[in-house]
């Protein structure tokens, strides 16, 4: 079982870490202050490090800091806030593998995290998501239908994603949110209605089903 420590002191940032990555297999521990990442951030305890760099205790870049300079090799992402050059380099510099800035959607930093993993155990992952005839390319980010492939919008693509990592099965529009708009979505929104019928033009009406008061549902 893969392990994944959080070192967030968010409560709402840590919940929908914690609910997304467990739902697809990983064992997560979440820990609020930098002086317990440095702590428990060990090879022989972790596969990987979500890193927030505002933590009380000691900030990100001192966890960094320790983590590194005592030797431990477990890839380390890093969330931040600050979006620069500056601040990308200093913290990849400082033995960061990645870094993600906030807000973010769960699928890209879930995408960002099968990287790392990948390359620390020389695995390859699948790049293409399929249900019955329909095929999604997460490289080019095109859908194909029948043997027929289009386009799709960022936002298009991140649901469609969320659907075939999910075949037959119901999402609300709660989980579609959080799967597409990320942690910082406005749950009274329409958006995935208007999104849903965006892509049954697309993919075709009878692939993505209603299920009246729960939400929708892949046809796979």
């Amino acid at each position: 079982m893969t392990r994944i420590l959080i070192a967030e002191d968010e409560a709402r940032i840590v919940s929908f870490l914690e609910k997304g990555l467990q739902s697809n297999g990983y064992t997560t521990i979440a820990v609020g202050t930098g002086t317990d990442a440095i702590a428990l951030a060990r090879d022989d305890a972790f596969d990987l490090l979500i890193l927030d760099l505002g933590l009380p205790g000691a900030d990100g870049h001192e966890v960094l800091r320790q983590v590194r300079g005592r030797g431990e090799r477990l890839p380390i992402i890093v969330l931040t806030a600050r979006s620069g050059v500056d601040d990308t380099v200093g913290v990849l510099e400082g033995g960061a593998d990645d870094h993600v800035a906030k807000p973010f959607r769960f699928e890209e930093l879930l995408a960002r995290v099968r990287l790392r993993l990948r390359d620390d155990s020389g695995t390859a992952s699948a790049t293409v998501l399929a249900a019955g005839d329909v095929e999604l390319d997460l490289r080019t980010r095109c859908v194909t239908v029948d043997g027929v492939e289009t386009e799709l919008t960022s936002r298009e693509f991140s649901l469609m994603e969320t659907f075939l990592r999910n075949p037959n099965r119901v999402l609300s529009r709660t989980e579609l949110l959080s799967g597409a708009w990320g942690y910082d979505f406005d749950p009274n929104s329409n958006v995935v209605d208007v999104y849903v019928r965006y892509l049954r033009n697309k993919v075709g009406g009878d692939r993505i089903e209603t299920v009246r008061g729960a939400g929708y549902r892949l046809r796979g």
